[in-house]
């Protein structure tokens, strides 16, 4: 059974087909792009995935179990984490702050136990503390633990909405352009972070990605959209050498 899966999944917004009949399954281990011109039905796919739309017919499986139509904190409570293409972080938070309020959706010894400081519930915000500190130290953020979230350079904020995203624990993790506005040298430690994460979290991840470079090099397979239908799937060679692709989006070499 696929961890995730997604069967005739159709979205329509009045009289626009934003999805057509999509079709996508990401089993554990899996790192799986999703390409196409700016809007072709990406982000809105992951939406759906996520909770913030509910589909106009159609399944979306997580474990078997149906998840459509279901609040994003549920959805993030049974598995599902993502990053947006707009960085959206606590700004006004420190760098560990917006890392630990993560831990929120697993209950932290209640609110009496909160309330009077129990040493439960002092013993588990220090266990969480340090779990959060790990995390900073995998993305090179430990140093930076006390800083204000927005004062962090471009590449770096980004780098921290995925740590905030694997703080939930996560079994799938949706990454929304997470190279945009990155520099070359950040993209190409993006690709080497990514990677690290496939095996030292043991997830499925679906990413969605403009930049070709990156999705060829760390992608094992792609789905192409072009207003809202599959064009293609397949491994990233197959993917770049399909002349439909070509023609809808990767473009003719010059």
């Amino acid at each position: 059974m696929p961890l995730l899966e997604l069967s005739n999944l159709t979205v329509r917004f009045g009289g626009l087909t934003a999805l057509c009949d999509f079709n996508f399954s990401l089993d554990p281990g899996e790192l799986v792009g999703l390409i196409g011109p700016n809007g072709a039905g990406k982000t809105t796919t992951f939406n759906i995935v996520t909770g913030v739309y509910r589909p106009t017919s159609g399944s979306v499986l997580l474990n078997g179990r149906s998840i459509a139509g279901a609040k994003p904190y549920e959805i993030n409570r049974l598995g599902i984490a993502r990053t947006f293409q707009n960085i959206r972080l606590f700004g006004e938070l420190s760098v560990l702050d917006n890392v630990l309020v993560s831990f929120n959706q697993s209950a932290l010894g209640g609110f009496f136990g909160t309330l009077a400081r129990t040493p439960a519930h002092e013993k588990l915000e220090r266990q969480r503390e340090a779990e959060a500190m790990s995390l900073l130290e995998t993305f090179q953020l430990a140093d930076r633990a006390g800083e204000i979230a927005s004062s962090l350079p471009y590449g770096q904020q980004r780098r921290l909405e995925i740590a905030r995203a694997l703080a939930t624990r996560p079994r799938i993790l949706l990454l929304d352009e997470p190279a945009a506005g990155m520099n070359p040298q950040e993209k190409a430690e993006l690709m080497e972070l990514i990677r690290f994460l496939l095996g030292r979290f043991e997830l499925g991840i679906w990413l969605i990605e403009h930049d070709m470079k990156l999705v060829m090099s760390i992608c094992q397979r792609i789905t192409v959209l072009d207003h809202g239908e599959t064009i293609a799937i397949g491994a990233p060679r197959e993917v770049r050498e399909n002349p439909d692709v070509i023609e809808a989006y990767l473009g003719e070499p010059a």
